[in-house]
Protein backbone atom coordinates (compact mmCIF):
# COMPACT_ATOMS: atom_id res chain seq x y z
CA UNK A 1 0.00 0.00 0.00
CA UNK A 2 2.76 2.16 1.29
CA UNK A 3 4.91 1.29 -2.15
CA UNK A 4 1.43 1.89 -3.75
CA UNK A 5 0.72 5.64 -2.55
CA UNK A 6 4.16 6.72 -2.99
CA UNK A 7 3.28 5.91 -7.20
CA UNK A 8 0.48 8.21 -6.80
CA UNK A 9 2.42 10.51 -4.83
CA UNK A 10 4.77 10.83 -7.88
CA UNK A 11 2.37 11.58 -10.27
CA UNK A 12 0.85 14.43 -8.43
CA UNK A 13 3.99 15.54 -7.56
CA UNK A 14 4.43 15.56 -11.90
CA UNK A 15 1.45 16.68 -12.61
CA UNK A 16 2.14 19.78 -9.78
CA UNK A 17 5.19 20.76 -11.62
CA UNK A 18 3.65 20.67 -15.10
CA UNK A 19 3.22 24.56 -16.34
CA UNK A 20 0.06 25.72 -17.62
CA UNK A 21 -0.48 26.97 -20.99
CA UNK A 22 0.77 30.18 -21.82
CA UNK A 23 -1.27 32.89 -24.22
CA UNK A 24 0.43 35.31 -26.23
CA UNK A 25 2.52 33.26 -28.13
CA UNK A 26 1.90 35.39 -31.13
CA UNK A 27 3.88 38.11 -29.59
CA UNK A 28 6.44 36.06 -28.26
CA UNK A 29 9.78 36.87 -29.62
CA UNK A 30 8.16 39.56 -31.72
CA UNK A 31 7.58 42.83 -28.89
CA UNK A 32 11.02 44.40 -29.13
CA UNK A 33 11.03 47.75 -27.72
CA UNK A 34 7.40 48.62 -29.23
CA UNK A 35 6.60 51.35 -26.58
CA UNK A 36 10.04 53.17 -26.60
CA UNK A 37 10.38 52.96 -30.10
CA UNK A 38 6.68 54.07 -30.17
CA UNK A 39 7.95 57.15 -28.09
CA UNK A 40 10.70 57.69 -30.52
CA UNK A 41 8.37 58.15 -33.37
CA UNK A 42 5.62 60.56 -31.73
CA UNK A 43 9.24 62.60 -30.91
CA UNK A 44 10.11 62.69 -34.99
CA UNK A 45 5.89 63.13 -35.36
CA UNK A 46 5.81 66.41 -33.48
CA UNK A 47 9.02 67.71 -34.87
CA UNK A 48 8.10 67.19 -38.41
CA UNK A 49 4.79 68.82 -37.56
CA UNK A 50 6.92 72.07 -36.24
CA UNK A 51 9.22 71.73 -39.44
CA UNK A 52 6.39 71.63 -41.47
CA UNK A 53 4.92 75.14 -39.49
CA UNK A 54 8.04 76.94 -39.73
CA UNK A 55 8.53 75.89 -43.57
CA UNK A 56 5.52 77.79 -44.23
CA UNK A 57 6.35 80.45 -42.24
CA UNK A 58 10.11 80.90 -43.98
CA UNK A 59 8.12 80.91 -47.50
CA UNK A 60 5.49 83.35 -45.90
CA UNK A 61 8.12 85.91 -44.31
CA UNK A 62 10.24 85.18 -48.33
CA UNK A 63 13.30 84.24 -46.02
CA UNK A 64 13.97 80.82 -48.26
CA UNK A 65 16.66 82.17 -50.31
CA UNK A 66 18.32 84.23 -47.45
CA UNK A 67 21.11 81.33 -47.09
CA UNK A 68 22.82 80.52 -50.96
CA UNK A 69 24.87 77.62 -50.27
CA UNK A 70 24.23 74.13 -48.48
CA UNK A 71 26.73 73.17 -46.07
CA UNK A 72 25.17 70.45 -44.27
CA UNK A 73 27.36 69.91 -41.33
CA UNK A 74 29.82 73.41 -41.32
CA UNK A 75 26.28 75.25 -41.70
CA UNK A 76 25.21 74.43 -38.84
CA UNK A 77 26.85 76.99 -37.21
CA UNK A 78 25.78 80.70 -37.81
CA UNK A 79 27.55 84.20 -38.43
CA UNK A 80 29.35 84.42 -35.67
CA UNK A 81 30.99 87.58 -36.04
CA UNK A 82 30.37 91.16 -37.78
CA UNK A 83 32.70 90.01 -41.09
CA UNK A 84 30.58 86.63 -41.57
CA UNK A 85 27.06 88.84 -41.52
CA UNK A 86 28.60 90.70 -44.23
CA UNK A 87 29.67 87.98 -46.04
CA UNK A 88 26.85 86.68 -46.44
CA UNK A 89 24.94 89.37 -46.53
CA UNK A 90 27.12 90.35 -49.87
CA UNK A 91 26.21 86.42 -50.75
CA UNK A 92 22.44 87.39 -50.96
CA UNK A 93 22.90 90.69 -52.68
CA UNK A 94 24.01 88.65 -55.53
CA UNK A 95 21.08 87.10 -56.33
CA UNK A 96 17.91 88.13 -58.29
CA UNK A 97 15.76 88.56 -54.86
CA UNK A 98 17.73 90.82 -53.80
CA UNK A 99 18.03 92.57 -56.31
CA UNK A 100 14.98 92.38 -58.62
CA UNK A 101 12.84 92.70 -55.13
CA UNK A 102 14.75 93.69 -52.10
CA UNK A 103 17.13 96.07 -53.31
CA UNK A 104 18.47 98.29 -50.46
CA UNK A 105 17.43 95.52 -47.57
CA UNK A 106 19.61 96.48 -44.40
CA UNK A 107 21.61 94.09 -42.61
CA UNK A 108 19.03 94.49 -40.20
CA UNK A 109 16.86 93.46 -42.11
CA UNK A 110 18.43 90.85 -43.51
CA UNK A 111 19.56 89.18 -40.30
CA UNK A 112 15.33 88.55 -39.82
CA UNK A 113 14.98 86.61 -42.83
CA UNK A 114 18.66 84.81 -42.61
CA UNK A 115 17.27 83.41 -39.31
CA UNK A 116 14.51 82.35 -40.13
CA UNK A 117 15.92 79.94 -42.59
CA UNK A 118 18.81 79.52 -40.21
CA UNK A 119 16.35 77.92 -37.76
CA UNK A 120 14.55 76.08 -40.86
CA UNK A 121 17.35 74.05 -41.83
CA UNK A 122 18.51 73.92 -38.10
CA UNK A 123 15.19 71.78 -37.04
CA UNK A 124 15.85 69.87 -40.34
CA UNK A 125 19.45 68.48 -38.65
CA UNK A 126 17.89 67.98 -35.22
CA UNK A 127 15.37 65.66 -36.93
CA UNK A 128 18.64 64.14 -38.36
CA UNK A 129 19.88 63.34 -35.24
CA UNK A 130 16.79 62.14 -33.30
CA UNK A 131 16.36 59.66 -36.19
CA UNK A 132 19.82 58.78 -35.89
CA UNK A 133 20.73 58.17 -32.33
CA UNK A 134 17.27 56.54 -32.25
CA UNK A 135 17.46 54.11 -34.83
CA UNK A 136 20.61 53.40 -33.97
CA UNK A 137 20.44 52.96 -30.69
CA UNK A 138 17.70 50.52 -31.21
CA UNK A 139 19.60 48.48 -33.73
CA UNK A 140 22.76 48.25 -31.37
CA UNK A 141 20.85 47.12 -28.45
CA UNK A 142 18.64 45.07 -30.52
CA UNK A 143 15.69 46.02 -29.37
CA UNK A 144 13.85 46.51 -33.10
CA UNK A 145 11.03 43.91 -33.27
CA UNK A 146 11.56 41.44 -35.95
CA UNK A 147 10.46 43.51 -39.58
CA UNK A 148 11.06 47.18 -38.23
CA UNK A 149 14.48 47.49 -39.06
CA UNK A 150 13.64 47.96 -42.80
CA UNK A 151 10.73 50.16 -41.82
CA UNK A 152 12.41 52.89 -39.48
CA UNK A 153 15.70 52.34 -41.64
CA UNK A 154 13.02 53.40 -44.49
CA UNK A 155 12.25 57.20 -42.34
CA UNK A 156 15.94 58.00 -42.52
CA UNK A 157 16.31 57.40 -46.25
CA UNK A 158 13.38 59.49 -46.65
CA UNK A 159 14.31 62.44 -44.38
CA UNK A 160 18.58 62.44 -46.35
CA UNK A 161 16.21 62.69 -49.67
CA UNK A 162 14.13 65.51 -47.86
CA UNK A 163 17.48 67.44 -47.42
CA UNK A 164 18.52 67.33 -51.26
CA UNK A 165 15.26 67.81 -52.07
CA UNK A 166 14.99 71.23 -50.01
CA UNK A 167 18.62 72.15 -51.69
CA UNK A 168 17.48 71.28 -55.30
CA UNK A 169 14.02 74.00 -54.45
CA UNK A 170 16.42 76.68 -52.83
CA UNK A 171 18.82 76.46 -55.88
CA UNK A 172 15.85 77.07 -58.30
CA UNK A 173 15.79 80.94 -56.99
CA UNK A 174 19.21 81.68 -57.06
CA UNK A 175 20.11 82.13 -60.38
CA UNK A 176 18.06 83.84 -63.48
CA UNK A 177 15.12 86.43 -62.75
CA UNK A 178 13.57 84.23 -60.53
CA UNK A 179 11.95 85.86 -57.24
CA UNK A 180 11.35 82.82 -55.51
CA UNK A 181 11.85 78.89 -55.52
CA UNK A 182 10.44 77.02 -58.84
CA UNK A 183 6.50 76.44 -57.30
CA UNK A 184 6.59 72.73 -58.48
CA UNK A 185 10.23 71.91 -56.54
CA UNK A 186 8.39 73.65 -53.40
CA UNK A 187 5.29 71.55 -53.79
CA UNK A 188 7.87 68.35 -54.48
CA UNK A 189 9.52 69.15 -51.05
CA UNK A 190 5.99 69.76 -49.56
CA UNK A 191 4.70 66.69 -50.80
CA UNK A 192 7.79 64.84 -49.03
CA UNK A 193 7.01 66.42 -46.20
CA UNK A 194 3.68 64.83 -45.65
CA UNK A 195 4.66 61.24 -46.64
CA UNK A 196 7.24 61.13 -43.94
CA UNK A 197 4.33 62.40 -41.58
CA UNK A 198 2.04 59.80 -42.89
CA UNK A 199 4.32 57.29 -42.57
CA UNK A 200 5.78 57.73 -39.01
CA UNK A 201 2.08 58.18 -37.65
CA UNK A 202 1.16 54.71 -39.85
CA UNK A 203 3.81 53.20 -38.08
CA UNK A 204 2.99 54.26 -34.25
CA UNK A 205 -0.52 53.40 -34.91
CA UNK A 206 0.89 50.05 -35.86
CA UNK A 207 2.55 49.92 -32.58
CA UNK A 208 0.25 51.20 -30.28
CA UNK A 209 -1.28 47.55 -30.59
CA UNK A 210 -0.01 44.23 -29.93
CA UNK A 211 0.62 41.82 -32.73
CA UNK A 212 -2.12 39.42 -31.98
CA UNK A 213 -4.50 41.82 -31.23
CA UNK A 214 -3.77 43.03 -34.92
CA UNK A 215 -4.30 39.82 -36.55
CA UNK A 216 -7.29 39.46 -35.12
CA UNK A 217 -8.72 42.95 -36.32
CA UNK A 218 -7.70 42.56 -39.77
CA UNK A 219 -10.32 39.63 -39.98
CA UNK A 220 -12.86 42.25 -39.47
CA UNK A 221 -11.62 45.06 -42.09
CA UNK A 222 -14.01 46.76 -43.62
CA UNK A 223 -12.64 46.94 -46.80
CA UNK A 224 -14.84 49.23 -49.03
CA UNK A 225 -14.75 51.51 -46.46
CA UNK A 226 -10.35 51.39 -46.27
CA UNK A 227 -10.49 51.41 -50.02
CA UNK A 228 -12.59 54.84 -49.73
CA UNK A 229 -10.12 55.96 -46.83
CA UNK A 230 -7.27 55.38 -49.11
CA UNK A 231 -9.21 57.18 -51.74
CA UNK A 232 -9.73 60.37 -49.34
CA UNK A 233 -5.98 59.80 -48.35
CA UNK A 234 -4.84 60.51 -51.96
CA UNK A 235 -6.84 63.51 -53.02
CA UNK A 236 -6.08 65.35 -49.84
CA UNK A 237 -2.59 64.96 -50.83
CA UNK A 238 -2.96 65.92 -54.27
CA UNK A 239 -5.07 69.26 -52.92
CA UNK A 240 -2.00 69.67 -50.50
CA UNK A 241 0.35 69.46 -53.80
CA UNK A 242 -2.00 71.72 -55.23
CA UNK A 243 -1.94 74.31 -52.63
CA UNK A 244 1.75 74.04 -52.74
CA UNK A 245 1.97 75.39 -56.25
CA UNK A 246 -0.36 78.05 -54.95
CA UNK A 247 1.91 79.35 -52.77
CA UNK A 248 5.02 79.02 -54.90
CA UNK A 249 3.72 82.09 -56.82
CA UNK A 250 1.54 83.45 -54.26
CA UNK A 251 -1.37 82.81 -56.06
CA UNK A 252 -3.69 83.16 -53.05
CA UNK A 253 -3.01 86.75 -53.04
CA UNK A 254 -4.21 87.40 -57.10
CA UNK A 255 -8.04 86.74 -56.27
CA UNK A 256 -9.70 87.69 -53.21
CA UNK A 257 -13.16 87.65 -53.87
CA UNK A 258 -15.37 84.65 -53.34
CA UNK A 259 -17.39 82.49 -54.89
CA UNK A 260 -15.83 84.06 -57.89
CA UNK A 261 -12.76 85.48 -59.26
CA UNK A 262 -12.87 88.87 -60.22
CA UNK A 263 -16.55 88.87 -60.68
CA UNK A 264 -16.37 85.77 -62.97
CA UNK A 265 -16.58 82.00 -62.80
CA UNK A 266 -13.04 81.88 -64.73
CA UNK A 267 -10.09 84.48 -63.91
CA UNK A 268 -9.49 86.86 -66.75
CA UNK A 269 -6.24 85.64 -67.42
CA UNK A 270 -6.93 81.79 -67.20
CA UNK A 271 -4.62 81.15 -69.83
CA UNK A 272 -1.59 83.08 -70.97
CA UNK A 273 -0.87 81.67 -74.66
CA UNK A 274 3.20 82.59 -74.30
CA UNK A 275 2.91 80.22 -71.40
CA UNK A 276 1.70 77.44 -72.53
CA UNK A 277 1.94 74.01 -70.27
CA UNK A 278 3.92 76.68 -67.80
CA UNK A 279 0.39 78.13 -67.16
CA UNK A 280 -0.46 74.90 -64.71
CA UNK A 281 3.10 75.87 -62.14
CA UNK A 282 2.78 79.85 -63.03
CA UNK A 283 -0.38 81.35 -64.04
CA UNK A 284 -1.81 83.00 -60.48
CA UNK A 285 -5.49 82.46 -61.99
CA UNK A 286 -5.26 79.26 -63.59
CA UNK A 287 -3.55 77.89 -60.18
CA UNK A 288 -5.74 79.02 -57.66
CA UNK A 289 -9.00 78.44 -59.78
CA UNK A 290 -7.74 74.93 -59.87
CA UNK A 291 -7.31 75.12 -56.06
CA UNK A 292 -10.37 76.00 -55.44
CA UNK A 293 -12.14 73.50 -57.68
CA UNK A 294 -10.40 70.84 -56.25
CA UNK A 295 -11.32 72.20 -53.03
CA UNK A 296 -15.02 71.73 -53.92
CA UNK A 297 -14.42 68.30 -55.12
CA UNK A 298 -12.90 67.20 -52.04
CA UNK A 299 -15.40 68.15 -50.49
CA UNK A 300 -17.84 66.28 -51.71
CA UNK A 301 -15.94 63.24 -52.16
CA UNK A 302 -15.07 63.63 -48.58
CA UNK A 303 -18.73 63.68 -47.20
CA UNK A 304 -19.24 60.71 -49.84
CA UNK A 305 -16.57 58.61 -47.58
CA UNK A 306 -17.97 59.81 -44.36
CA UNK A 307 -21.63 58.84 -45.11
CA UNK A 308 -19.86 55.40 -45.61
CA UNK A 309 -18.18 55.42 -42.70
CA UNK A 310 -20.58 56.55 -40.20
CA UNK A 311 -22.37 53.21 -41.40
CA UNK A 312 -19.45 51.45 -39.88
CA UNK A 313 -20.33 48.41 -37.35
CA UNK A 314 -17.68 49.67 -35.00
CA UNK A 315 -17.94 52.50 -33.08
CA UNK A 316 -14.14 53.63 -32.81
CA UNK A 317 -13.72 53.64 -36.98
CA UNK A 318 -17.29 55.74 -36.88
CA UNK A 319 -15.49 58.66 -34.69
CA UNK A 320 -12.84 58.77 -36.95
CA UNK A 321 -14.25 59.21 -40.40
CA UNK A 322 -16.67 61.88 -38.48
CA UNK A 323 -13.38 63.65 -37.23
CA UNK A 324 -11.93 63.29 -40.20
CA UNK A 325 -14.67 65.11 -41.89
CA UNK A 326 -14.90 68.15 -39.60
CA UNK A 327 -11.50 68.70 -40.33
CA UNK A 328 -12.08 68.82 -43.88
CA UNK A 329 -14.97 71.15 -43.80
CA UNK A 330 -13.12 72.91 -41.42
CA UNK A 331 -10.20 73.63 -43.69
CA UNK A 332 -12.88 74.27 -46.80
CA UNK A 333 -14.06 77.49 -44.95
CA UNK A 334 -10.40 78.00 -43.35
CA UNK A 335 -9.08 77.99 -46.98
CA UNK A 336 -11.82 80.51 -47.89
CA UNK A 337 -11.27 82.86 -45.11
CA UNK A 338 -7.51 82.70 -46.36
CA UNK A 339 -8.46 83.80 -49.66
CA UNK A 340 -10.70 86.46 -48.37
CA UNK A 341 -7.79 88.26 -45.89
CA UNK A 342 -5.43 88.24 -48.89
CA UNK A 343 -3.63 85.09 -47.91
CA UNK A 344 -2.30 86.70 -44.56
CA UNK A 345 0.38 85.07 -43.07
CA UNK A 346 -1.59 84.44 -40.06
CA UNK A 347 -4.27 82.52 -41.67
CA UNK A 348 -2.24 81.04 -44.17
CA UNK A 349 -0.02 79.48 -41.61
CA UNK A 350 -3.14 77.62 -39.83
CA UNK A 351 -4.42 76.47 -43.28
CA UNK A 352 -1.54 74.73 -43.63
CA UNK A 353 -1.44 73.24 -40.08
CA UNK A 354 -4.88 72.52 -40.52
CA UNK A 355 -3.46 70.24 -43.82
CA UNK A 356 -1.75 68.39 -41.18
CA UNK A 357 -4.42 67.34 -38.97
CA UNK A 358 -6.55 66.75 -41.78
CA UNK A 359 -4.03 64.17 -43.21
CA UNK A 360 -3.41 62.78 -40.06
CA UNK A 361 -6.94 62.33 -39.36
CA UNK A 362 -7.97 60.43 -42.73
CA UNK A 363 -5.05 58.73 -41.68
CA UNK A 364 -6.21 57.27 -38.47
CA UNK A 365 -9.71 56.81 -40.15
CA UNK A 366 -8.35 54.55 -43.04
CA UNK A 367 -5.76 52.73 -40.48
CA UNK A 368 -9.19 51.94 -38.32
CA UNK A 369 -10.73 50.55 -40.69
CA UNK A 370 -8.08 48.32 -41.84
CA UNK A 371 -7.94 47.07 -38.15
CA UNK A 372 -11.13 47.89 -36.39
CA UNK A 373 -10.45 48.23 -32.97
CA UNK A 374 -12.62 45.03 -30.97
CA UNK A 375 -16.10 46.55 -28.97
CA UNK A 376 -18.76 44.29 -26.97
CA UNK A 377 -21.78 43.31 -28.66
CA UNK A 378 -23.71 45.92 -26.66
CA UNK A 379 -21.53 48.60 -27.61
Amino acid sequence: MSGKRSIFEEVGEAEAKREAPKGGMIDAGRRGARGAIRVWLMILFALVVVMIAVGGLTRLTDSGLSITEWKPVTGALPPMSAEVWEEEFDKYRAIPEYQLQNKGMSLSEFKVIYWWEWGHRQLGRVIGLVWAFGFFGFLVTRKIPPGWTGRLFFLGVLGGAQGAIGWWMVSSGLEGEMLDVASYRLATHLGLAFVILGFIAWYAMLLGREERELMQARRAREAKLFGLGTGLLHFAFLQILIGALVAGIDAGRSYTDWPLMAGGVLPPDFWIAELGLRNFFENPGLVQFIHRVTGYLLLVFGIMVWLKGRRSTHAATRAAFNAAFIALGAQVVLGIVTVLYVAAWQVAIVHQVLAVVLWVLILRARFLAQYPRAQSVRG
